[in-house]
């Protein structure tokens, strides 16, 4: 999945999966003891305020039986709860006594709390008109009505979906971990207790230090401008060229090491920013070699988002001229904050003195300096392209590189950051972009460069300031996003994926311990392991695959490692000094927000070069374990799902009908293990090697049968910025769209093959449901979601997951087992692959 999920069309729908932190009343002194009892090994979603109370008043009698006292509350405890329960279920079942039947015969219902819990949650989400409605033909309403009426954006949301809220309440418990004091019970051992406590005041400082906004409003501007003072230094405007050159090209100049004369600043100003994370002109980074995983190697690519969130956006006229008001403000604002010694944008400044206003020079500079954006963007790769191993992935050697671009040293940006190791060879993402970067760069003067690495130092870092200066971008990014100008999440919520984005190992320390079970645990590599046996059948009987491909496949999927709640190995999470380890060169101060971000962005780059020229660490994990998101990593052949999706709606108790969790997260399973038999995913080996293992017999026939995909949905339309229908890329999305289906299909069959082996209950008040229908019934709540226009049409050109409705309703027009569940007309898929 790995997947910021969209939506789009008719009913709103949408989600980002994102990692989003005032002061608990629960907060007490860092070394005091805490009020709440520590949850350690609880079972998913333990209730850790339900056991205290349960803890309460417990005096036994001395012969060590319960108390007469004891046993009479202990009768009304448990005759309230059978009470309530009963009075759910027959309260349901009356609600819903005429909707429409399917005989599902003298199947017993389960009445325990949690299922009349998720019973209760399926009965508000699906639509309170499902009668009169035919899933056959929108089950996107029948399934998500009832959840729109009970969920609206908040004005801080671009977009949301259940996966959102399952990451919001993880968020809150996150933030409880943060604003309740350190508790010895969190560790085992007097030792590691030392360590643990250290480990739990960094991520604490770092939060108190972002949730300290008066402080932060005190600095301003201040501590950005002292990084482009820096980057002033680095590369000024009349030095060594003066006034408008445009900037030389250094084809015949003589070397100096790895520098040509005159190539310096521009070399040391990107190799300056990239060391703080900001990505200018290029985007450099280790990752796993696509033909050799077991090692790793230097890719040199376009920059993801170079501004704008797409091509599209620098075509709209509308969004160009309030992306210029917006730069020219920022920029002026910032001046006016800055040294009156600072040469940097001096021809700016030189124009007039504060309050004067953008000038007609200021104009051209802010002209220039997006015209040179958009240059940049046009000569880009598309996302497609971008994400297409057979077009990214080109060995160059470092000379080669460089001629391609003579004005930035490349074999510095990269020899500089590893220690001494020289590549043979690094992956240059599009050749054709670094010999346009050089054509734009020859015909571009300093000023214009200068002020574009300014703007780009603005736009990552301007968010970690509370100035006046930046307002104008925090606005112009909240109309992008649909969102009201003037708004602001919630403090706490910023601080929260703060921490767990810079120090996010320590943080999932404390979450799994509250949060996630062995249980829970063994219960998902059981649902993934039966998946995987799915696919095999599938690959078995799949004819339009060769005999020799298909073997190939199923000695893939028994290969595929899989990857349940958090890491214990690189690192293990529940080491405390391991963690410390990890997190040794990021420096906290509990008074430094800003200086505590530049540090994480530092030390995580840092982290990622000193890979260079070493074997691939198999063992690391891309995401933390409160995130809520799966993912393929092809070149590992390895499926990962962190503790924070492995909760309810998605994932539920063992003991609940496992319909449910095989609906929802089993199909997030299949989803993630299909991605390696997809339009990218096919390209790699059982060992995660970029490599040919497909003849050109089941090639072609996998191109036949992708087409109908691309086809389907790109008849899936959202209103565009125009008015006008705006189609879903089905090119972009095909990877996501063929995983899709094929989870669903695997997942269903997983689950039936589980039922038939030992029979699972029916839900209270959904008895008229078969259990078939209340499979799929969880994976469409999986996605219910609404979104903002603006949202779902940047959604649509960056990214390469469907809109959330679509993947409901293609999911579903794509799977046999859904039209005969609901005994639709026609049980014919409109695409099929597995």
């Amino acid at each position: 999945m790995a997947e910021a999920q969209q939506s789009g069309a008719a009913p709103e729908d949408a989600a980002a999966i994102l990692k989003d932190s005032k002061k608990s009343i629960f907060r007490s002194k860092k070394n005091g003891k805490s009020p709440v009892r520590d949850c350690e090994n609880a079972p998913l979603l333990q209730d850790c305020g339900r056991r205290d109370v349960d803890a309460h008043d417990s005096q036994d009698s001395e012969d060590g039986s319960p108390s007469l006292h004891h046993r009479v509350v202990r009768f009304l405890q448990q005759s309230v709860v059978w009470t309530l329960e009963n009075l759910v279920i027959v309260v349901l079942a009356l609600i819903h006594h005429n909707d429409r039947p399917v005989i599902q015969g003298p199947t017993p219902v389960c009445t325990t709390a949690g299922c009349v819990l998720a019973a209760s949650e399926l009965l508000h989400n699906i639509s309170p008109d499902f009668s009169n409605l035919d899933p056959c033909d929108d089950f996107r309403t029948y399934v998500c009505e009832g959840w729109d009426m009970r969920h609206d954006l908040r004005n801080d949301q671009s977009d949301v979906f259940t996966g959102t809220i399952m990451d919001e309440d993880s968020q809150i418990l996150l933030r409880h971990v943060l604003e309740s004091p350190f508790s010895k019970a969190m560790a085992h051992t007097a030792d590691a207790s030392a360590v643990d406590q250290e480990n739990f005041e960094k991520i604490q400082d770092a939060y108190d230090a972002c949730m300290a906004e008066s402080s932060i409003k005190k600095r301003a501007s201040s501590p950005l401008l002292q990084i482009l003072y820096k980057l002033e230094e680095i590369f000024p405007v009349n030095r060594p060229h003066q006034g408008q050159h445009n900037f030389p090209k250094m084809e015949v100049q003589h070397q100096k090491g790895l520098l040509y004369t005159g190539e310096t600043a521009l070399s040391n100003a990107i190799s300056y920013l990239m060391g703080i994370g900001v990505d200018a002109m290029l985007s450099l980074g280790v990752d796993a070699d696509d033909k050799d995983p077991d090692s790793t190697i230097v890719m040199v690519m376009a920059p993801w988002r170079p501004g704008l969130p797409s091509k599209e956006y620098y075509r709209d006229d509308k969004v160009i001229r309030m992306y210029k008001s917006t730069i020219g403000q920022v920029l002026e604002g910032l001046l006016q904050e800055a040294s009156p010694n600072t040469t940097i944008l001096e021809s700016w400044r030189s124009q007039g003195g504060a309050g004067t206003g953008l000038l007609i020079k200021s104009e051209m500079l802010v002209d220039s300096l997006v015209d040179f954006e958009k240059q940049l963007v046009e000569a880009s790769p598309d996302p497609e392209d971008a994400q297409d191993v057979t077009k990214y992935y080109n060995p160059l050697t470092l000379e080669a590189a460089r001629a391609l671009l003579p004005q930035v040293s490349i074999p510095y940006l990269i020899l500089s950051r590893t220690s001494g190791f020289s590549p043979g060879k690094i992956i240059v993402g599009s050749p054709s972009y670094l010999k346009a970067v050089s054509a734009i760069l020859s015909r571009t003067n300093k000023q214009t460069i200068q002020a574009y690495l300014v703007w780009k130092t603005v736009q990552v870092y301007g968010v970690h300031i509370e100035s006046d200066a930046i307002k104008p971008l925090q606005r112009f990014n909240n109309e992008l996003g649909g969102k009201d100008p003037e708004v602001k999440e919630e403090r706490w919520r910023t601080c929260v994926k703060h921490v767990d984005r810079g120090l996010g190992w320590i943080l999932s320390k404390f979450y799994i311990e509250k949060a996630f079970s062995k249980e829970a645990k063994d219960f998902g590599d059981l649902i993934v392991s039966d998946i995987k046996d799915q696919f095999i059948k599938k690959l078995g009987a799949a004819e339009w695959m060769s005999p020799e491909v298909r073997q190939l496949g199923i000695n893939k999927v028994h290969n595929i490692v899989q990857k349940i709640g958090y890491p214990t190995v690189s690192p293990d999470i529940r080491d405390p000094k391991m963690l410390q380890d990890y997190y040794e060169t990021v420096n906290i101060n509990e008074t430094a927000f800003f200086e505590n971000t530049v540090s994480i962005a530092m030390a995580s780059v840092e982290r990622e070069w000193a890979k260079a020229g070493k074997p691939t660490n198999r063992d690391e994990w891309g995401m933390t374990a409160s995130t809520v998101n799966a993912y393929y990593n092809p070149a590992g052949n390895e499926i990962v799902f962190p503790a924070g999706i492995m909760q309810s709606p998605v994932f539920y108790d063992p003991k609940i009908p496992q319909y449910l969790s095989y609906g929802a997260f089993g199909s997030v399973s299949g989803h993630e293990l299909s991605h390696a038999f997809d339009s990218s995913g096919r390209h790699y080996d059982q060992r995660g090697n970029f490599t040919g293992w497909w003849d050109n017999s089941t090639i072609q026939a996998f191109k036949d049968k992708a087409e109908c995909f691309v086809d389907q949905y790109h008849n899936y339309t959202i209103p565009g910025p125009d008015g006008q229908p705006l189609h879903v890329n089905g090119r972009l999305t095909l990877g996501e769209n063929i995983a899709d289906a094929g989870g669903v299909t695997a997942a269903f069959q997983a689950w039936r093959e589980r039922e038939a082996a030992s029979p699972s209950e029916i839900l209270p008040g959904l008895q008229n449901f078969s259990k078939e229908q209340l499979f799929f019934i969880s994976y469409g709540n999986w996605w219910c979601g609404k979104t903002r226009k603006e949202q779902a049409i940047n959604r649509v050109y960056t990214d390469p997951h469907s809109p959330n409705f679509a993947r409901i309703l293609g999911t579903m027009a794509n799977s046999r087992e859904f039209k005969e569940s609901f005994q639709c007309k026609e049980k014919e898929p409109v695409c099929e692959l597995w």
